[in-house]
């Protein structure tokens, strides 16, 4: 009755959202996105969660994360290398305290926690890659699948942590800034969020083995201002017992990458004394010279 009275309410106006336009980014864009032009070190930090899931069992979330990177891009005999070192740890899903040890549900066993630790995290950036764009935001997505020799599989003595003989898994990342800050002239892009999402295995020192299910990990991070604003427990871990994550390699190292499956292997040792982990780290004066 009353609106008969008042008549009939305006028809509001829907705006059509424009339509994102794409265009490729090209590698300097790409090296000022993920670090910087002149070489300067760039930090990156993200939180989230990891769940199980488990064919025909209600998923469960099973840790908290927090994690850093440190880079420096540098250009070599014509390209841009990307070199640095990340930390992730695993943390109480309801304290948010980094755990040590854990008490696996499906075998009652308590296990040593490896926190990730890869001290060697390098690749070529080249592009084009796709960028979308729209209301004033690129975004700069990467599906990477990985299937490749599980490095445990080949030992007897890591063979039971994880017995696949191949190791399958996803990392799927997106990055969003500013479209004037991708297009700039500065040395590096200042605005930076990004989402990293994996799917993958039972990580070995869960005590898993070949039981079926995998991990999915939900994250969200940004690129920081400054080291002060990295999280309090990457700080203190770092000035107290990894000193050499404080700063990436200043050259590009040989070698492989390092794994969380390759630092199992290699600190198996550790891992079975029930030592705590990440293992020590200081700092190599020797390691670019």
């Amino acid at each position: 009755m009353l609106l008969a009275a008042c008549g009939h309410p305006p028809t509001p106006q829907v705006r059509e959202a424009p339509a994102p336009t794409t265009r490729d980014a090209t590698t300097e864009e790409l090296v000022r996105m993920r670090c910087a032009l002149d070489g300067g070190e760039v930090v990156m930090s993200w939180t989230g969660d990891v769940y199980s899931l488990v064919p025909q069992e209600r998923q469960r979330r099973l840790f908290g994360v927090v994690g850093m990177n440190i880079a420096r891009c540098l250009r070599v005999d014509g390209r841009w290398h990307l070199t640095s070192r990340e930390l992730l740890y695993y943390l109480d899903p309801k304290t948010g305290v980094p755990l040590h040890r854990w008490a696996n549900p499906w075998t009652s066993v308590e296990v040593p926690v490896v926190h990730v630790a890869n001290e060697r995290v390098q690749n070529v950036l080249a592009g084009p890659a796709p960028v979308a764009i729209a209301d004033g935001t690129a975004t700069i997505a990467f599906d990477i699948p990985l299937f490749y020799p599980n490095p445990l599989a080949g030992d007897p003595a890591t063979r039971s942590f994880d017995p696949n003989a191949s190791y399958q898994a996803a990392e799927l990342f997106a990055f969003a800034m500013p479209v004037d800050e991708l297009a700039g002239s500065s040395p590096t892009v200042a605005h930076l969020w990004f989402t990293w999402h994996r799917i993958g295995p039972w990580l070995p020192w869960m005590g898993m083995g070949d039981r079926p299910g995998v991990l999915m990990y939900s994250t969200r991070g940004r690129k920081l201002a400054s080291w002060d604003e990295l999280p309090l427990v990457l700080r203190d871990e770092i000035a107290t017992r990894v000193p050499r994550y404080h700063h990436a390699p200043a050259c590009v190292l040989p070698g492989k990458n390092e794994t969380s499956w390759t630092y199992f292997a290699r600190h198996l040792a550790a891992y079975q004394a029930g030592e705590r982990f990440p293992i020590a780290a200081p700092v190599d004066a020797a390691e670019c010279q």
